[in-house]
């Protein structure tokens, strides 16, 4: 069931009987903006700390813990040209309690963190907020520890031709010092009186119920934003090239290339198969011939942004062997365009994709997310039978023709600073 609460505003109920819990998420969309990304990670990370009638991190968690021990998470994504914060929270359903009302008390919660945040005239508390400014830099920090991490921004900050893309999804250290708590609650309020927001409620639940639950909360219209969500990479000659030296003692070689594959579309299923034969699963080849044959990286996988169009392959390695782990990788490239991949390869890779698929449809969070995915591209959601059944009717030649779409755009190989 789908209602529109406001302008703007959409409420699913998924009624199902799978899990003993119910999970709420609420997303607030807007299309991508490198001022504001930043921002909106601090603010996914306040509402989730305290409020203004749970002003102290105790005071939270105790009221969770009153909820039957609910699980409350917030995160921020992309998705194509469109930034996310997801607020999800997960109880226990009530029909295995003896207290009663503990969903609409869940959802009374959810309307307590959001509509009354821990600010005052117009800015947030100033300690709690100086609090998160320090853990998001110190969070920031850790990503140059952590340097598969760090690779992988490098080579989206050298592939991609906007600011936005460059951006991860969790924002930059460097715009930290100009947040204020008054332009934080600026961006707080933006959120949530102009983002497009959806709200997710799936579990064993009655439609009418959670309607009438949601009615009291004071949404306003916003504007619906129609453009095509996915993000198309300008067509430029040549490959970018970036080396960098850290203190490390194994080198990240990544790469990333321009693909025809966006999520749901004509060829997509075409591009999860090729996927899976180039490197995404343990017998790909990438796996068996780069690290197994040649024994040329500790590990090496890719994988498919399907709301950008790009594939991205990121290895740790020996970095003497750079040059050689590239030219095993086109060459593997070139053996999937040439049709050097047997049937037996294909099947082992569509029952992997299936399996997965199977899977997902038995976690809650993944249900909502491809049903939220949907909704972003304006489809209807394909039910599990016709996606397995065009899952297998994908063929060799398309496979083929798929991979000849592939172009390697950029390259970012991080070594140590000794040799």
């Amino acid at each position: 069931m789908q209602i529109n609460l406001a302008k703007g505003v959409k409420l699913h109920v998924m009624p199902t009987e799978k899990f003993k819990t119910v999970t709420i998420t609420i997303k607030f969309k807007e299309i991508l903006d490198a001022g504001h990304m930043t921002k909106r990670t601090l603010i996914s990370n306040l509402i989730n700390t305290n409020s203004q009638h749970y002003p102290t991190q105790t005071d939270f968690r105790n009221a969770l813990s009153e909820l039957y021990g609910a699980r409350l998470s917030t995160s921020v994504s992309k998705k194509g040209k469109y930034h996310i914060i997801s607020v999800s929270m997960s109880i226990v359903n009530e029909k295995y309690l003896r207290e009663k009302d503990i969903l609409e008390k869940a959802i009374a919660f959810l309307e307590n963190i959001l509509y009354y945040p821990n600010a005052y005239h117009e800015a947030f508390h100033s300690e709690t907020f100086k609090r998160e400014i320090n853990n998001l830099r110190d969070e920031y920090e850790a990503i140059y520890d952590d340097k598969q991490d760090y690779s992988a921004i490098a080579l989206n900050e050298l592939y991609f031709d906007t600011e936005e893309q460059k951006i991860p999804s969790f924002g930059r250290e460097e715009d930290l010092n100009a947040i204020t708590p008054e332009n934080l609650y600026k961006a707080y309020k933006r959120m949530l009186y102009k983002n497009e927001i959806d709200i997710f409620v799936l579990g064993d639940v009655m439609e009418e119920n959670i309607f009438n639950t949601f009615k009291r909360f004071k949404f306003a219209d916003r504007e619906i934003n129609t453009q095509n969500p996915f993000y198309k990479l300008k067509k430029a000659n040549g490959i970018k090239r970036k080396t960098e030296k850290q203190d490390l003692t194994q080198a990240r070689y990544n790469l990333a290339f321009n693909t025809n594959i966006f999520y749901h579309q004509n060829n997509y299923y075409v591009g999860q198969v090729f996927n899976g034969l180039f490197g995404g699963y343990p017998h790909s080849k990438l796996f068996m011939n780069v690290r197994e044959k040649e024994s040329l990286a500790y590990t090496i996988s890719s994988g498919i942004d399907t709301f950008t169009g790009s594939m991205f392959v990121y290895s740790g390695i020996d970095q003497k062997e750079a040059s050689h782990v590239r030219k095993i990788v086109l060459r593997e490239l070139d053996a999937l365009i040439q049709g050097d991949f047997n049937e037996d390869a294909m099947k082992q890779t569509k029952e992997l994709l299936k399996n997965s698929l199977y899977h997902s449809a038995d976690n809650a969070n993944s249900m909502i997310e491809s049903a939220y995915a949907s909704m972003i591209i304006r489809e209807p959601q394909m039910r599990i039978e016709e996606w397995v059944e065009r899952i297998e009717g994908v063929t060799k030649a398309e496979v083929m023709n798929a991979a000849k779409e592939v172009q390697l755009k950029a390259e970012f190989l991080l070594i140590g600073k000794e040799e």
